[in-house]
């Protein structure tokens, strides 16, 4: 079932017709370890986002897979939280997920309710992205993989990640800059349509 609820607001005093309340649903952002997630939401939340980070220190090592990300100083070690308003009708909830294999037991916490999910991808380590994929569609959750650009990551057509990835026909892939609100909030609005559509489709 969609998380969902309407923001009620009391009558004007003056006896105007109260605005339409607000509907607002929750959309998970997933990945891999250090494939944008904290950026993404930081980027496009309206709010000062709730972010769970600690610095990335030798203990890790041996546990989390730090080999492609050797400059990433800190990690989520539970969730990114921030909320973006599409339009005066719908209210976006985020929820970033932890990347690290060690935190995977609060993916189901945190997709519970979810709407939808938005997998971002980097190339240079599509590997890290297998674990999400499946996660979601175990789950049947409908999600869309973004590919993040990271500056100077090469760049392969749609058809190849897909492919790389194993992606049935109908999952969305597109690309994303994850530090661009603009970018982010176009990959919002792709998966909130995309995850909307899914439902609707379903029968009965």
């Amino acid at each position: 079932m969609a998380y969902e609820h309407f923001e009620r607001r009391s009558a004007p005093a003056d006896g105007r017709p109260r605005r339409r309340a607000a509907a607002s649903t929750k959309i998970v952002i997933s990945g891999g370890f250090g494939a944008g997630k904290t950026t993404f939401v930081g980027s496009v939340s309206e709010i000062m986002p709730l972010r769970t980070e600690a610095l990335v220190t030798n203990v890790s090592e041996g546990v989390d897979a730090l080999d492609g990300t050797p400059d990433k100083r800190t990690t989520t070690v539970a969730m990114d939280f921030g909320r973006i308003t599409l339009d005066e009708d719908l209210v976006l909830y985020l929820f970033g997920t932890p990347g690290q294999r060690r935190f995977w037991f609060m993916w189901d916490d945190l997709v519970r309710g979810a709407i939808g999910a938005i997998v971002l991808v980097d190339v240079r380590r599509l590997q890290d992205s297998f674990a999400a994929v499946d996660f979601f569609e175990a789950r049947k959750l409908p999600f869309l993989v973004a590919v993040n650009e990271f500056d100077g990551a090469p760049k392969h057509p749609a058809v190849a990640v897909r492919k790389a990835l194993a992606l049935a026909d109908h999952i969305p892939v597109i690309t994303v800059d994850a530090r661009d609100r603009n970018s982010a909030k176009s990959a919002l609005i792709a998966i909130t349509e995309y995850s909307l559509n899914s439902l609707t489709a379903l029968p009965g």
